[in-house]
């Protein structure tokens, strides 16, 4: 159950960053709404990480969290905020997926 609630915090991570780059692109009221989510998406985000490194590995669970954070916000990019999908980028954010996978291999 808390590697379930640290990929949704993980899930989380990338929202809070989305809605910061939204918020980037935004003026008046609707950015105001996308700070707003932001607070929420953080807010939601650390509980669940709180609440997940009670039983797991606090480097683990921090590794996995900011990974997930990682992968998700570059693939946000790419796909919302049409930042270049270059080789280099695709190929380092496969070897952090692996690297994720490794860590939850090897955890007790």
């Amino acid at each position: 159950m808390n590697w379930i609630l640290l990929i949704i915090a993980g899930l989380f991570e990338v929202a809070f960053a989305a809605c910061l780059g939204k918020a980037k692109e935004a003026t008046g009221i609707k950015a105001t709404y996308w700070y707003i989510g932001f607070l929420i998406c953080l807010s939601i985000s650390m509980l669940l990480l709180v609440k997940a490194t009670q039983e797991l590995p606090i480097g683990t669970a921090y590794a996995v969290w900011t990974g997930i954070g990682a992968i998700g916000t570059v693939l946000i990019g790419i796909l919302v905020f049409k930042e270049p999908a270059t080789f280099w980028r695709l190929f380092f954010i496969t070897t952090l997926i692996t690297s994720i996978v490794g860590l939850k291999i090897v955890s007790h």
